[in-house]
C-alpha cells in the first residue's frame, strides 16, 4: 500500500454555462491514510447522476457546493481497506461519498455498510441511490393507485425507468417523455409502459392529451421547465407532482418557474412536493428487500450503462446530462473483489 497513488478528478473551475471537460484536471496524490474513528475505502463504482452538475454551482443546494480545487463529489460503492473505527472491518462493502477518486479517508458516520448483492453494479442502480430514489419518491409523494395514469419524465433514464416500473407494479397506467425513439420502444416494449412520447419530435402539450385521456393523476418530473409546464396544464384534480430533477436546468442555469403557480394547484387542487433520498434513509432495508423481490420475480428490470476506467468520468457525465445513456450511467473504477 506505501507505494499506492491516489488518482483524482478535480474540479478546477465553475462551469459557465454547459459543462466542459476543461472545467476538470485530473491529479495523481499519495494515498491518504485514516485518523482515529476513520475508514479508508476504495471505490469499485461511481454513481453519475445530473445532480453532479447542480452541485458544481456557487449556491448551495441540499448539500455545500463542490470546492474549486478539490475533488469532485459522487456516491460511489466502495471497499474498506483499513479502519480505525470497530464498526468497519477491511473487506466491507460500503456506501460513500467518495467523490471522483480512487481512494477516499471518511469518518466511519459517513460510511454505510451494505449487503452484498450480484451482481454489485446494482447497488449502484436498482439497489442503490437511484432505485430508492424512485421508490421512495413514487411510493411516498406520489401514491399511485391501481387504475391512475402516471406520467414520469426522464423516463428512459436510471431514476424514471424504475419509477415507472414501480408504478406499473401498483396497477397504474403508465406514460413516459424520453429523447429517442430507441428510448421510447423499450418503455413500450420492455417495460411494459402504456404509451411514451419522443420530446425532441413531439410537442408534449399537444401529445399528452392523447396519451393521458384521462388527465394525470401522478407525474413524476425529473426535468422540469416545458414538461413540467406541460404536464401541470393536464392534472386531474388531487393529482401530486413528484419533484425529483430539473435536468433540464441544471447544464443552462437557466431556472424558469413554471406558468400557473399557484393559480393551477388551487383550481385543481393538486400537489406538488419536492424530495431527497436521504429523507427516507432509516427505511432504505425494508425498501431495498421489496426492490430485490421485483428484481428476482422479473417485474423489475434495472438496465445499466457502465463505463470502464476513472479517467473516462468527465465525457461520461457530460454525455449523461446530453441524453446519451439509457438506464443507469456509472463508472466501474476498479474490478469487483
Amino acid at each position: 500500500m506505501a507505494n499506492e497513488i491516489n488518482r483524482q478528478w478535480i474540479l478546477r473551475r465553475r462551469p459557465k454555462g454547459k459543462l466542459q471537460e476543461s472545467d476538470f484536471e485530473f491529479r495523481e496524490t499519495p494515498l491518504p491514510e485514516p485518523g482515529p474513528g476513520q475508514v479508508l475505502t476504495r471505490t469499485l463504482y461511481l454513481s453519475l447522476d445530473p445532480a453532479n452538475r447542480m452541485w458544481m454551482n456557487a449556491a448551495p443546494s441540499y448539500r455545500p457546493p463542490v470546492e474549486v480545487g478539490g475533488p469532485m463529489d459522487g456516491f460511489t460503492v466502495a471497499q474498506v481497506v483499513a479502519s480505525n473505527d470497530p464498526s468497519f472491518q477491511p473487506g466491507d462493502l460500503v456506501e460513500s461519498e467518495n467523490g471522483w477518486q480512487d481512494y477516499a479517508v471518511l469518518p466511519a458516520a459517513r460510511v454505510v455498510k451494505v449487503r452484498p448483492r450480484s451482481p454489485l453494479s446494482h447497488r449502484v442502480s436498482v439497489y442503490g441511490v437511484t432505485g430508492l430514489t424512485a421508490y421512495f419518491g413514487l411510493l411516498e409523494i406520489g401514491r399511485p393507485q391501481a387504475g391512475e395514469t402516471v406520467v414520469v419524465s426522464g423516463a428512459a433514464g436510471a431514476t424514471g425507468s424504475v419509477a415507472g416500473q414501480i408504478a406499473r407494479i401498483k396497477g397504474s397506467r403508465v406514460v413516459g417523455i424520453a429523447g429517442t425513439d430507441e428510448k421510447c420502444r423499450w418503455l413500450t416494449d420492455d417495460l411494459g409502459f402504456a404509451a411514451a412520447i419522443n420530446y425532441k419530435t413531439e410537442q408534449v402539450g399537444k401529445a399528452l392529451p392523447g396519451c393521458c385521456p384521462d388527465g394525470i393523476d401522478v407525474y413524476f418530473d425529473n426535468v422540469g421547465g416545458e414538461t413540467l409546464q406541460a404536464a401541470m396544464f393536464n392534472m386531474n384534480r388531487g393529482g401530486r407532482i413528484v419533484c425529483c430533477g430539473a435536468v433540464s436546468s441544471y447544464d443552462s442555469g437557466q431556472w424558469n418557474s413554471p406558468v400557473g403557480v399557484p393559480g393551477l394547484l388551487i383550481q385543481r387542487r393538486f400537489r406538488m412536493e419536492g424530495f431527497i433520498v436521504l429523507d427516507y434513509y432509516d427505511r432504505r432495508e425494508a425498501a431495498e428487500d421489496e426492490l430485490v423481490a421485483w428484481v428476482n420475480d422479473g417485474r423489475l428490470i434495472s438496465r445499466e450503462d457502465i463505463i470502464d476506467g476513472l479517467e473516462q468520468a468527465p465525457r461520461a457525465l457530460i454525455g449523461l446530462l446530453h441524453g446519451e445513456n439509457i438506464g443507469k450511467r456509472m463508472i466501474r473504477v476498479a474490478p469487483d473483489p
